[in-house]
């Protein structure tokens, strides 16, 4: 379904809190990290993508909403907001 389009945590030598994958998969779909935007409900994972240099949006539904402000992220707690954050009319 994916095909080239997927990578994963047994692709990189480094996983979460690391950048590693993150950079891998802005390398494999041929965007600098700072064309790239990072949507994690997990603050390990929101730490992972600002070290990246990319935005990170964070998904509050998970209860951690001040540890992802904490990481860096943009914070959103309603899915239906994701659309226009990321510039996209809903």
């Amino acid at each position: 379904m994916f095909g080239e389009k997927y990578c994963s945590a047994q692709q990189v030598a480094r996983g979460k809190p690391f950048p590693d994958r993150f950079l891998f998969a802005a390398e494999q779909m041929g965007f600098a990290p700072s064309e790239c935007i990072v949507i994690k409900d997990s603050f390990h994972g929101a730490r992972a993508a600002t070290a990246a240099g990319m935005a990170v949006l964070g998904y509050a539904g998970s209860g951690f909403a001040q540890q992802l402000a904490d990481e860096g992220a943009m914070v959103f707690d309603d899915m239906a907001a994701l659309p226009g954050m990321l510039g996209f009319e809903s």
